[in-house]
């Protein structure tokens, strides 16, 4: 684990996100009326009752040893302790009436956010022996482990029918879904250059998953990259082409897990009918989070590793490792590396699509103010971006002692990295290191992609 050295502040600083954190999964489950906590919107998943109580129990599994608290309610420690993972296991078997009532899980996270906060408002328990707790690193973990729940919440709503979901006043159908469709051809040329991955573990240092340590310096030879990433509109052409009946363009396993779960258009595409017309260009219909439009041809298209790797054999091309993504987002023909790809600036709305300002994309080239050195545009936010990285550790690896299955649970060669961000990824996770990561026949995310060419 990397070591901190924490100013005074920093915990009431911490302290502050953590409860902004709390507000915004608040008001995530607020877009749910009572029956549809009992609905699960993904196969692979737990129920959404479930992720009511986990945001509360996590924080009370992760801190209330080093705050010295003792639990009232186990049983529920227990039951929201942790999610499922789409690798390995069955589908889950369990029905509505499994669960306690949403009123009983409620009471549960008030108790416990009343015990956490008494304890955290006394600066005394940041000298803890627990050196986590003294340097902050888990108040870091529960504010941002509650950013990724809020996340992974709005795409659970998003796979929810339409009348399970309470719209919001004012997401108003925004212009922002009227943008006409057109051509996004451009590609970059990258230079060949060094991609600096992860984080250096100094003695101070910003926080960082355990599987963003230690730094990693890769050379990476010149390649070409999508300017932009794929959007509705190029994708459409791939499913005119057959692109979901052929299996060449497909991974034999890639193709079983198509043909077994007759997937034969990205998840949040609609068939408006089963005839095609004369315009193929209005054959589909796209769900957006609280209504459904017209198919956005100029949105990036979210599709599963899966999916984006047939696309990439489609086009002659294949998806980046995580080294060229690097390389084409932060590096610059000088060899210096930025912070972030426009430069140094911290992330501002003129950027990108990101911070929990909208619920949906915007056009791919909708944020030119977020261009890399080399103009590759929409890096950070409107959609994470698939790579053919496996994910496993950087050299010099080592699990969080806390939390040692973390990512390690996940080095196992089934998931793939994913770097960028969504538009519901939060400002605090676009820094340089952070990774993400998925298994590859999981189409419901916010996951788009580029194609590269050596």
């Amino acid at each position: 684990m990397a070591t901190f050295q924490t100013a005074p502040d920093v915990p009431t600083i911490l302290t502050s996100q953590l409860h902004e954190a709390r507000a915004r999964t608040d008001a995530i489950f607020r877009l749910l009326p009572p029956n549809s906590f009992y609905e699960r919107p993904v196969p692979e998943r737990h129920r959404l009752i479930f992720y009511l109580g986990h945001v509360e129990a996590f924080d009370w599994n992760l801190l209330s040893g080093p705050l010295d608290l003792k639990s009232d309610e186990p049983e529920f420690d227990k039951l929201f302790a942790f999610g499922i993972d789409p690798v390995g296991g069955g589908l889950p078997t369990d029905v509505p009436a499994d669960w306690p009532e949403i009123t009983a899980v409620e009471r549960y996270g008030c108790r416990i956010r009343e015990k956490l906060d008494q304890k955290l408002g006394d600066p005394r328990w940041f000298r803890s022996k627990d050196a986590a707790m003294a340097e902050s690193v888990l108040l870091h973990v529960a504010v941002e482990h509650r950013l990724m729940h809020s996340e992974t919440l709005a795409y659970l709503l998003h796979n929810l029918p339409l009348e399970k979901v309470v719209s919001p006043v004012a997401n108003a159908a925004t212009s922002h879904f009227a943008h006409p469709p057109h051509a996004i051809p451009r590609r970059a040329l990258i230079p060949a250059g060094v991609a600096t991955l992860g984080k250096p573990r100094d003695a101070v240092q910003s926080f960082g998953w355990d599987n963003e340590f230690d730094e990693q310096h890769v050379f990476v030879p010149g390649f070409s990259m999508d300017a932009f990433p794929v959007t509705n509109g190029e994708y459409l052409k791939f499913i005119q082409a057959g692109g979901y009946l052929n299996a060449n363009y497909w991974k034999p396993e890639d193709w079983e897990w198509r043909r077994d779960t007759k997937l034969e258009h990205p998840r949040f595409w609609r068939a408006r009918s089963s005839t095609p017309s004369t315009d193929p260009d209005t054959d589909w219909r796209y769900r957006a989070m609280f209504t459904e439009i017209p198919l956005p041809h100029d949105w990036p298209v979210y599709v599963s590793h899966a999916e984006a790797s047939a696309y990439s054999k489609w086009v002659g091309r294949k998806l980046p490792t995580e080294a060229q993504w690097h390389r084409a987002a932060y590096g610059t023909p000088e060899g210096k590396e930025r912070k972030y790809p426009w430069g140094d600036q911290e992330p501002a709305a003129a950027r990108g699509n990101f911070h929990h300002r909208l619920w949906d994309a915007t056009p791919v080239n909708a944020h030119p103010a977020g261009a890399s050195a080399f103009d590759v545009f929409d890096l950070l936010g409107n959609g994470w971006e698939w790579t053919s990285s496996a994910f496993a550790g950087l050299p010099g690896f080592k699990p969080f002692s806390f939390y040692p299955g973390y990512s390690a649970n996940f080095f196992d060669g089934k998931h793939f990295v994913m770097k960028g961000g969504s538009p519901r990824t939060d400002a605090c996770m676009l820094r340089r290191s952070f990774r993400n990561w998925f298994q590859p026949h999981y189409p419901y995310v916010y996951a788009t992609f580029r194609c590269v060419e050596d």
